[in-house]
């Protein structure tokens, strides 16, 4: 990429950030300001956007849970939705097409299917994006919509693969012996550190896993999941993880702007456009309803189905195949790219503030909700409980045996990642899977009002802001603590209304001066 596009680049992202908007639409807006001034974007761009989204899916692999794929609410609201939607979508544009009106006159049923189909995407960058910057990836409204969104993908590569007429190369047979891979690729995990050798082998691994699949005539991106499913098992797999993610942000700035260079838009394209932007609460609400007939409460199908609320860039690249075999003209395409772009920047808002849209139409939302609900989703009970701590990680783990041993078995730990759950209970520890962002569970807790301490050891700050927010707006008004890892976290903690906020370097280097001092008086 020109040095050029990066400035533009995070000049516009940059000014997305102060007004509390992802950097993502800042970046996007970058790309429609450059292909005003003419700039093309070109084989480079599209290898670093290729890559960056290798690198996305790579990461989804490695957090990627299969069995999950096969729970109802995920398979059968994926199906669901798609089906509904390119039927609803589809006659839509089929009904408006008879009149015979520009971009819209002569469209068959089959092209106005295409359409529909095209437009039953949610994007699996943005919402993956969403949740990683928000710190939710392990929470069940975010694994319920990634598994949604994979749902979604798998659709995409069957309708791909069947509609170029492009037969899997014969050895593509060979990929099921995949799996014979793990035990070596597993032992050179284990021996590859922790620096840049083990970065250096998930980059290798991404670019042999897409490249191979590419010999065999299989989509890349397939290669970079499967390879990520794979190694996800590893203990390493969290780490390198969080090693590419620096890698993987910085190509996914070229995939937002290779969406803002796709073209120019006419000034119908863009009616068009607007309006598709306009129906998409259609979508949103279809999600919402099928997630809470699938026993989800309300707030999770909200909070799911809002990081949906988007057009796709799969569907630009159905829109592409479809333009190819000469199924719909080029100009939908860019209809496509504009509509996405617009969801883009509505979607942004609409999840930063997605927990204030619960809480304002809670009463309203919750009369869907059906009685029974999924394993994972039940409303959180403390029990006996006094003290709550949020986030069972190597903080909470710590802060939860020290406030056994000083106040006994009062002391309940709370946390959204499954796997994290089992392993405290498994040490132990008396662990609930649940939400620091609940607001129904910090209701009951204040109706309750025995409550006397709450702890906030969430890695994002975000995360612990807000829930330090519900805490006050609920009126809980007893102590809350929470830690921090930058001096100006720390302030914003302590304006939230948070008493005990806590300098996690600080304080480490803290406890090892002590651990020094009694050391030496032992010797």
């Amino acid at each position: 990429m020109d040095p050029v596009w990066i400035a533009v680049a995070f000049v516009f992202g940059f000014g997305m950030r102060m007004v509390r908007l992802p950097p993502l639409v800042g970046f996007l807006a970058a790309g429609f300001a450059l292909k005003g001034f003419g700039v093309e974007g070109g084989a480079t761009l599209d290898q670093v956007a290729d890559l960056g989204v290798y690198l996305l899916l790579f990461g989804i692999g490695l957090k990627l849970d299969l069995k999950g794929l096969l729970r109802p609410e995920v398979w059968g609201v994926a199906s669901a939705h798609m089906l509904v939607t390119t039927v609803v979508f589809g006659l839509g544009v089929f009904v408006v097409g008879l009149a015979g009106a520009g971009l819209l006159g002569g469209l068959g049923v089959a092209q106005a299917a295409l359409i529909g189909f095209a437009l039953s995407f949610s994007s699996t960058v943005f919402a993956v994006k969403v949740q990683e910057e928000s710190g939710e990836v392990s929470a069940l409204h975010a694994r319920v919509a990634i598994g949604i969104l994979i749902m979604q993908d798998l659709f995409a590569i069957v309708f791909l693969t069947a509609s170029t007429g492009k037969v899997p190369s014969p050895w593509a047979l060979g990929l099921l012996a995949l799996p014979l891979l793990r035990p070596p690729l597993m032992w050179i995990m284990s021996r590859s550190g922790h620096g840049e050798l083990l970065v250096l082998l998930g980059i290798l691994l991404v670019f042999g896993a897409t490249r191979l699949f590419e010999l065999v005539s299989m989509k890349p991106d397939l290669g970079a999941l499967a390879i990520g499913v794979l190694v996800g098992s590893h203990p390493k797999a969290g780490e390198l993880s969080k090693a590419l993610m620096g890698f993987k942000d910085l190509f996914l700035v070229g995939f937002f702007l290779s969406i803002g260079l796709k073209g120019a838009p006419s000034l119908e394209a863009v009616g068009i456009a607007l309006v598709l932007a306009v129906v998409m609460p259609v979508k949103v609400a279809l999600f919402y309803v099928l997630l809470a007939k699938f026993r989800l409460r309300a707030r999770t199908a909200l909070l799911s189905s809002l990081s949906l609320a988007n057009y796709s860039e799969f569907g630009l690249i159905v829109g592409a195949v479809g333009a190819t075999a000469g199924w719909i003209t080029d100009e939908w395409l860019v209809i496509i790219a504009v509509a996405l772009s617009m969801t883009f920047l509505v979607a942004a808002p609409l999840n930063t503030h997605a927990r204030e849209i619960y809480e304002r139409f809670a009463d309203r939302l919750r009369r869907h909700e059906t009685p029974q609900r999924i394993p994972g989703d039940e409303l959180i009970d403390p029990g006996a409980a006094t003290i709550v701590i949020f986030g069972m990680g190597r903080v909470g783990r710590g802060a939860y045996d020290e406030l056994r041993d000083l106040r006994g078995d009062v002391v309940i730990g709370v946390d959204r990642n499954p796997e994290s759950v089992r392993e405290n209970r498994d040490a132990g520890r008396t662990v609930v899977l649940g939400d620091a962002t609940d607001l129904d569970f910090h209701l009951r807790v204040e109706k309750r009002g025995q409550t006397e301490i709450v702890v906030l050891t969430m890695s994002n700050h975000r995360e612990n802001m807000e829930a330090a927010r519900i805490l006050r707006a609920t009126g809980f008004a007893n102590t809350i603590a929470a830690t921090a890892r930058y001096p100006d976290h720390l302030a914003e903690l302590e304006q939230a209304g948070v008493r005990a906020a806590f300098d996690l370097y600080r304080e480490a280097g803290a406890g090892l001066a002590e651990h020094v001092v009694a050391a030496t008086k032992g010797a």
